[in-house]
Formats: structure tokens, C-alpha cells, sequence
């Protein structure tokens, strides 16, 4: 798959397009991904997604934003993954917020990226504060010979399948409602960084990985570690000793010894365990850590195959 940033230059071939930020690539996602692979076969066109980075709402209100449920990289990973063939990231900044939602369209959809066919929402909007929406769509893709369509709203039990409501899922420690909503369970990449060592001081050394944004979750976690194995995590800020500024993902791996630095992990998260919260001193928290390793091991006892 091909991924390209900054300014496009026109040129290439045409293509299937659907627009979004695509935060979790939850199954409404991949119902519009897959649409668009789909469609591009059909036609003959190359399948590209157009996302943004940061988050359009992290760009305007930072401080406010919603908890990123995906880092770029995975969310490439997963549109690899569905057989698309490109992706464009818009860096979404001050000029870019500042496009008339006619010229977003002329000049990123048409010229840009020489679209032929094109999949949004009808809720979709663009443009210097939102002013463009699906009528004006019509209309430009009608001057220029596009092909436009309209995704359906995907549902489950009921309820729009919405980054939204998988945040909600996992801010409530729900995981199971969240791999529902997902299509798969939730996990975190990244890469270990040296700690302060305080795990292996309390006899269960962690796997320590920097959340650059704000968590979707928080609390107590059986995980598993993909290629290594069983663990139980921690996302949060140590309240009990060396509290840190912004969350922390701690993995201490049940059955494995060996160096982690440097390597990229990727944590499945499956059960809920408790929250964290702040210990007398180190013995209570020894305690308290030795009783999630215990659930742990239970919880990997009774589903063999996680």
C-alpha cells in the first residue's frame, strides 16, 4: 500500500475515494473501506482513503479533544490490511482548516487526487467551519463527472457503530461492547521505554510504553501480547509512586523473561480488572499487583485460546 502526505500534485490515475478520519477503524469503517475496494475493482481504479492528521477536533480544541483510539500507524496498518491502495494523510493544519469547502473539492478530490467514484457519509462535512455538506458534493461531482455514493449509517443492537460510543465502551472498562463495536478486540501499539525499574523492584518487572495523547481506558488489564504472550497491564499515572504527567501502558508478561527495549509491541486488551488507584506504600501495592497476576493467570486458565 502506498502512503502519501503533504501537497498533492496532479497526476496518476483515477480513483475509488472515501474520505474520513477513520479513529478506531470500528466495523462502520470497514464497511466503508471495503465499499471502496469493492467498487475500485469493479471500475478498475486504485482504492485510496483520504484521512487527517491530527484529528481535525485535536487541531481546534487540543485540550478538549476526544481520547485517540488509534495511532497513525495502526490505522494504516488496518487499511493495508482491508486492500486499500493508497492512503493520503492531509496534515490538517491552519491553512488546511482554512479551505472554502468549494476549493477543499477542487482542489484536493478533483485535481488532487483525480477522483472518479467517491464514498462519504451524508453527514459528512468539509470545509472552513464545516460549511460544505453532501448537496455541495452532488454538485461539484456532477460538474466533474464523479461518481458519488452515500454510506449507509451501520448499526449494532440498535446503536450507530460510532467512535463515540467505542470510547464510551472502553471509558465504562466494557471491552466486550467495544470488540463488538470494533469487529475485534482493542489494542495498543508501541514501542518500550526505559522506566524507573519499580516493577522489577516489586517482583514484576513491566514493559513500559508511552501514550503520546490522552488513554481511551484506564485501570487494570488482562492483555495479551501478540507474538509473546499472556500479561497484565496498567494504563494510568502510578498514583502510589513516581506519578507521571500523562498515562502510562505498563506490561508485565507472565511466562517471559528477556530485554523489550526498543521493540514495538502490540497489547490486546481482555478483560477489565479494577481501577488503579493510590496504596498506603509498596507492600499494599505488591499485594494488590500479586492478586491481578493471580486473575490473570485465571482468566488465561478458563479461555485457553486468548
Amino acid at each position: 500500500m502506498q502512503v502519501t502526505h503533504g501537497s498533492l500534485a496532479p497526476g496518476g490515475g483515477r480513483l475509488a475515494l472515501t474520505i474520513g478520519n477513520f479513529d478506531g477503524v470500528h466495523r462502520g469503517h470497514r464497511a466503508m473501506v471495503e465499499r471502496t475496494v469493492s467498487r475500485a475493482a469493479e471500475l478498475r481504479l486504485e482504492a485510496c482513503v483520504l484521512t487527517f492528521e491530527p484529528h481535525p477536533r485535536e487541531f481546534f480544541s487540543p485540550a478538549s479533544a476526544p481520547a485517540r483510539l488509534t495511532r497513525l500507524r495502526d490505522k494504516l496498518e488496518q487499511m493495508a490490511a482491508l486492500g486499500v491502495s493508497r492512503v493520503h494523510v492531509a496534515r490538517f493544519d491552519a491553512r488546511f482548516a482554512a479551505l472554502q469547502a468549494e476549493h477543499f473539492v477542487e482542489d484536493v478530490v478533483v485535481r488532487g487526487l483525480r477522483a472518479a467514484w467517491l464514498l462519504v457519509g451524508r453527514d459528512f462535512r468539509f470545509g472552513v467551519k464545516r460549511s460544505g455538506d453532501f448537496a455541495l458534493l452532488e454538485q461539484v461531482a456532477a460538474r466533474h463527472g464523479i461518481e458519488l455514493e452515500a454510506m449507509p449509517e451501520v448499526s449494532l443492537e440498535g446503536e450507530r457503530v460510532s467512535s463515540s460510543a467505542v470510547r464510551a465502551a472502553l471509558a465504562a472498562g466494557d471491552l466486550e461492547r467495544a470488540a463488538r463495536l470494533l469487529g475485534r478486540r482493542y489494542a495498543v501499539s508501541g514501542v518500550v521505554v526505559h522506566g524507573t525499574r519499580l516493577g522489577r523492584e516489586l517482583g514484576y518487572p513491566t514493559a513500559n510504553i508511552r501514550l503520546p495523547r490522552k488513554a481511551p481506558l484506564a485501570g487494570i488489564f488482562v492483555v495479551a501480547v501478540e507474538g509473546i504472550g499472556p500479561a497484565v497491564a496498567s494504563v494510568g499515572r502510578r498514583p502510589t509512586v513516581n506519578e507521571v504527567p500523562t498515562p502510562l501502558l505498563e506490561v508485565h508478561l507472565l511466562d517471559w523473561n528477556g530485554d523489550l527495549y526498543g521493540k514495538r509491541l502490540r497489547v490486546t486488551f481482555l478483560q477489565w480488572l479494577r481501577e488503579e488507584r493510590r496504596f498506603e506504600d509498596l507492600e499494599a501495592l505488591r499485594a494488590a499487583i500479586a492478586r491481578d497476576v493471580e486473575q490473570a493467570r485465571n482468566y488465561f486458565a478458563m479461555h485457553t485460546n486468548a
